[in-house]
C-alpha cells in the first residue's frame, strides 16, 4: 500500500472536521485548569520549565533523528517521528502527573508554555525533516497563515478556558470532566478511523514503527525524569516533566500531518497514532513504578 492508496484520507470529513474539533476541545479543557498564577510561577521559579524545554526541544529531537536513521524508516514515517519529537506534552500528562504525586501546577504550566513555543519549533522541524528525508530544496512552508491556524486551534481555546476559570470557577469545575471526556472520545474515534482505513499500512510498518516509537517513548520518559533530577530539580517537579515530555501531544502532530492546509501526508500520521497508544500504557507503568517506590520509601525504617 503506497501513498497514492491512502491519499483519500485527507478528503474525509471525519478527519478534516473531527481533528480540529478534537484539538479545540482538548485545548479548551487545558484552559479550564489554568490560572494566571500558573504563568507567574515561571517568572519566579523558571528553572524546571527551562530544563524541560531543553530536554524536549533539543535532546529528544537529536536522539529521534539518530533513531529514525538507524531504523531505516520510510521518509514520511521518519518525518512523522521527528514531528512527534518536537511536539509539546499532551494535556493528559497532567492526569498522569497527579496519579504519580507530581507537581500538577508545573505540568499545566509546562504544557501551556510548550504549546506556544511549538508554533515556532514545529514548522522548523517540519522543514528540516522534509529536507533531510526527501532531499527537497523547496520545503513545504508553514507560513503565517498556518501558524495563525494552529494559534486558532490551540492557543485561543486555552485562553477561553482560562477566562472561564477566572470568571466562573464553579462552571469551570463542572465543565472540566465532560470536556476532557468529550476530547478523549473525539481523539480515540479519529485515531481508530485512521488506523482502520489504512490497516494495510499499519500491518506493513506497525512492527517496525511500533518498536521505534516504543524506544523513543522510553527514552523520553527517562530523559524527562533523570535529566531534571541530575540538574537539581526536585522529585515532584521531575515527575511532572517526565510525564509532559514522555506523553507527547499526538493529536497536534496528527492534525499537522493530515490537514490539507499543512503537510497533507497521511503516512506521517501513523507514528503519532501508534505512539499515543504506547505512551498511555508505558505512562501507567511509570506511575505504578513511581508510586511503588514512594510507598517503599515511606515504609522504610528511619
Amino acid at each position: 500500500m503506497g501513498a497514492e492508496d491512502i491519499g483519500s484520507m485527507q478528503s474525509s470529513p471525519a478527519l478534516n472536521v473531527g481533528l480540529p474539533i478534537a484539538l479545540v476541545i482538548i485545548m479548551l479543557g487545558l484552559g479550564l485548569s489554568l490560572k494566571l498564577e500558573d504563568f507567574t510561577r515561571i517568572l519566579s521559579r523558571p528553572k524546571p520549565v527551562l530544563v524541560g524545554i531543553v530536554c524536549q526541544a533539543a535532546i529528544l529531537p537529536a536522539f529521534c533523528l539518530v533513531l529514525v536513521y538507524l531504523s531505516d524508516l520510510p521518509p514520511a514515517i521518519a518525518v512523522g517521528m521527528m514531528l512527534l519529537a518536537a511536539s509539546p506534552g499532551a494535556t493528559s500528562a497532567t492526569l498522569y502527573t497527579h496519579l504519580a504525586r507530581g507537581d500538577v501546577a508545573l505540568s499545566i504550566t509546562f504544557a501551556a508554555v510548550t504549546s506556544v513555543l511549538v508554533l515556532v519549533s514545529l514548522p522548523i522541524v517540519a522543514n528540516v525533516s522534509l529536507l533531510l528525508f526527501y532531499g527537497e530544496t523547496e520545503t513545504v512552508s508553514i507560513g503565517i497563515d498556518h501558524i495563525l491556524q494552529i494559534f486558532a486551534l490551540a492557543v485561543v481555546p486555552a485562553m477561553i478556558g482560562m477566562f472561564v476559570h477566572s470568571r466562573y470557577p464553579a462552571m469551570a469545575r463542572r465543565l472540566d470532566r465532560p470536556v476532557k471526556a468529550l476530547a478523549t472520545f473525539f481523539l480515540a474515534a479519529i485515531v481508530i478511523f485512521a488506523l482502520v482505513s489504512h490497516w494495510g499500512l499499519v500491518l506493513a510498518w506497525g512492527p517496525v514503527i511500533g518498536a521505534t516509537a516504543l524506544v523513543f517513548n522510553l527514552v523520553s520518559f527517562a530523559v524527562g525524569y533523570l535529566a531534571p533530577l541530575a540538574l537539581g530539580v526536585e522529585r515532584r517537579q521531575a515527575i511532572a516533566l517526565a510525564m509532559s515530555i514522555g506523553i507527547h501531544n499526538a493529536a497536534l502532530v496528527i492534525t499537522l500531518a493530515l490537514s490539507q492546509y499543512m503537510l497533507n501526508n497521511p503516512e506521517m500520521a501513523i507514528p503519532p497514532a501508534l505512539y499515543g497508544v504506547i505512551a498511555y500504557i508505558t505512562g501507567g507503568a511509570f506511575v505504578w513504578m513511581l508510586n511503588r517506590r514512594a510507598t517503599a520509601s515511606d515504609l522504610a525504617p528511619r
